[in-house]
């Protein structure tokens, strides 16, 4: 329904004659138990139940499927109004869980190694669509995240007006109360995008995907909306100064491209020039893309080269990767299910 609803739904119950404490109702059902249809929301009065479920739309976003990994990771096919549709996963780690969450149907950025931007751009989600995917996250497992990243389908920053309507309902203390610092989001360098953000001032984490120590790999490998290395730096620079919060560089390991000795001193000079941590993915390999991941002593001597150098560094659990829901494996079809 009314996914983010804030001044706008108490003007609209004024409008009505309702008193105003059935707008923390409404929200209680929403952002506390989940639920989106207003004819579920038993404590309202009928006439009240009825009125709301013809002046929203409620619900939009459905779950078609979803897929579960031995290894506890679950895979969610979301279907939207338009018949589009995108994916989400639910990953445990210990005794935490994260959300990732997807931004756009289809992604412009296109990295020749990910399966989520192999049909390109169809939209981008709006600011209700992300709330109700974090909602449906919810619905499916049987509680809160303890972490969200949006690094699902596409690329966040191109959607930044939605994006941050709907962070406000997920961060607002009266919606559904998420820690800004528990929340990560990704993108492959775009800079307005970052500087955009850096000038919220919120504390977001912001995790850089470079997969190149320099611009000729990242040409390689990051064919569309790619902004020069040097204008990256500069960006990532704005937002640790305007927010306090320091960086991570995501870098996907790539066999034959980017996992050389000598491109892992190039990534920690980078890396300690902005000070920012690095974290490492061997490459989750796409049946139809022609890339693999490194072999294991290659990985380790990369990391082992960035930590003699004084780096911040981890490498990333891949999980999931048996029902492709694994980092680079996302889709926006069902034709992978």
């Amino acid at each position: 329904m009314c996914v983010t609803p804030g001044r706008e739904l108490f003007r609209w119950l004024e409008f009505e004659g309702q008193r105003a404490f059935r707008a923390d109702q409404i929200m209680g059902w929403i952002y506390r138990k989940w639920t989106l249809d207003p004819l579920e929301m038993q404590n309202l009065p009928e006439c009240l139940r009825i009125r709301l479920s013809d002046s929203f739309s409620c619900g939009t976003v459905k779950m078609l499927d979803s897929q579960s990994a031995p290894d506890g990771t679950a895979k969610l096919l979301l279907g939207l109004h338009d018949g589009q549709t995108i994916e989400s996963v639910i990953i445990p780690h210990g005794s935490r869980t994260t959300f990732c969450l997807s931004s756009q149907v289809g992604c412009p950025v296109g990295c020749r190694f990910c399966a989520s931007g192999t049909g390109g751009l169809v939209r981008n989600l709006h600011a209700g669509e992300i709330v109700e995917q974090l909602l449906a996250c919810c619905r499916h497992y049987g509680a809160r995240p303890d972490n969200l990243v949006f690094m699902g389908v596409g690329e966040p920053l191109m959607n930044l007006d939605n994006l941050l309507v709907a962070l406000e309902a997920i961060c607002d203390k009266a919606r559904f109360d998420f820690a800004q610092r528990r929340i990560t989001i990704s993108t492959s360098g775009w800079t307005a995008g970052i500087r955009r953000l850096a000038e919220c001032r919120r504390q977001f984490n912001l995790a850089v995907s470079l997969h190149g120590s320099d611009d000729s790999v990242r040409k390689k490998l990051i064919p569309n909306c790619r902004r020069p290395l040097h204008e990256i730096l500069d960006a990532c620079d704005h937002y640790r100064s305007q927010t306090g919060r320091m960086v991570t560089f995501e870098y996907t390991l790539i066999d034959g491209v980017n996992s050389r000795p000598e491109q892992a001193t190039e990534l920690a000079d980078i890396a300690k020039r902005s000070r920012a941590k690095v974290n490492l993915i061997p490459l989750n390999a796409v049946p139809s893309l022609p890339f693999g991941p490194p072999q294991r002593d290659v990985i380790k001597k990369f990391m082992s080269v960035l930590e003699a150098r004084g780096v911040q560094v981890s490498i990333r659990i891949g999980k999931g990767s048996s029902v492709a829901a694994a980092c680079g494996q996302l889709r926006s079809s069902a034709g992978t299910y």
